[in-house]
């Protein structure tokens, strides 16, 4: 069984508030209910994951909707796993999960986004950061100043 964890249901309904705030009456959009729900009972069964087909259709349409707008691959193109390594230093991912990812369900890749993480030893974390980096310049990597010309 494959299980989304509570902190990407929490992730889900904060991106759905942003997109369709409480009106007036405090009415929930549909899809901050679907997931409110699932998150209420989680709490109150002291839960910290949830079986991704056990997810009530809206909820499930609803948190797909937000695992849409995330990165689908940790891969920042350096691959130790194509050379032998088990455990990729690039991405933290094992080579199972490298061969597999195109074929896993999105419950199954945010698990191993949590798993790696969590331990943030892969070079996406430190080393190269900045080529993992969602939305940023494709300018000099150097931190060293840009010197101009004088004129």
């Amino acid at each position: 069984m494959t299980a989304i964890h509570i902190t990407d249901i929490e992730a889900a309904i904060n991106h759905w508030r942003e997109r369709a705030p409480a009106c007036t009456g405090m009415a929930l959009a549909p899809q901050v209910q679907a997931l409110a729900e699932v998150y209420a009972l989680m709490v109150y069964r002291h839960e910290d994951a949830v079986d991704e087909d056990r997810l009530p259709p809206e909820a499930l349409q609803a948190w797909m909707g937000w695992y849409d707008t995330t990165p689908d691959t940790p891969c920042i193109a350096i691959c130790s796993t194509s050379q032998g390594d088990d455990l990729c230093k690039g991405c933290g991912r094992t080579f199972d999960e490298v061969q597999h990812w195109p074929a896993m369900t999105p419950g199954a890749k945010r698990q191993v986004w949590r798993r790696i993480t969590l331990e943030h030893s892969a070079w996406r974390f430190n080393r190269y950061a900045e080529r993992a980096a969602e939305g940023r310049s494709t300018g000099p990597t150097s931190h060293a100043p840009v010197r101009t010309p004088s004129a």
